[in-house]
């Protein structure tokens, strides 16, 4: 037997204290994380005075801010050619379906509702539901493998 790989046992005030230190840090990084946030925002909102962008935006009749130039800067690079930023503008204006992968997801969990039921119910079709959950866990994979290559 290898004592060496063995976690040390806790006492309940060690373990107390690791608990109390781990909430204190999730704390402070949940501050970061809204700091963060806060400040991005008020980034954004700033006013520019690009001579590039503002005749247009207030052309448009639209709030001469940095994040108003960076949608225009997406929608010029949509307009000339980029399927990148062409899925950017139509996602985040509210035209673009719902992604396949929410899709699939949706099903992978219905399909895993299914066998745990089943399984808790002793229907035979666990397995059944079982290889169509994997298969489909397969899809998902394969599909995030290719993204990230793309």
């Amino acid at each position: 037997m290898n004592d060496q790989n063995l976690k040390p046992v806790r006492t309940k005030s060690e373990a107390r204290e690791r608990g109390r230190a781990g909430g204190k840090a999730s704390g402070a990084a949940r501050r970061r994380k809204a700091d963060f946030r806060k400040t991005l925002n008020m980034l954004l909102t700033v006013e520019i005075d690009s001579p590039e962008w503002k005749p247009m935006l207030e052309t448009l009749g639209v709030d001469c801010t940095l994040e108003s130039a960076m949608l225009m800067a997406q929608i010029k690079q949509a307009m000339l050619g980029s399927t990148k930023a062409a899925t950017f503008v139509a996602k985040y204006s509210g035209q673009s379906p719902e992604p396949e992968e929410n899709r699939r997801n949706r099903e992978a969990d219905t399909e895993l509702k299914k066998a745990r039921k089943q399984a808790v119910t002793g229907e035979n079709e666990t397995e059944e539901a079982l290889d169509k959950l994997d298969s489909i866990l397969k899809e998902m994979r394969d599909s995030a493998i290719k993204q990230q290559a793309e």
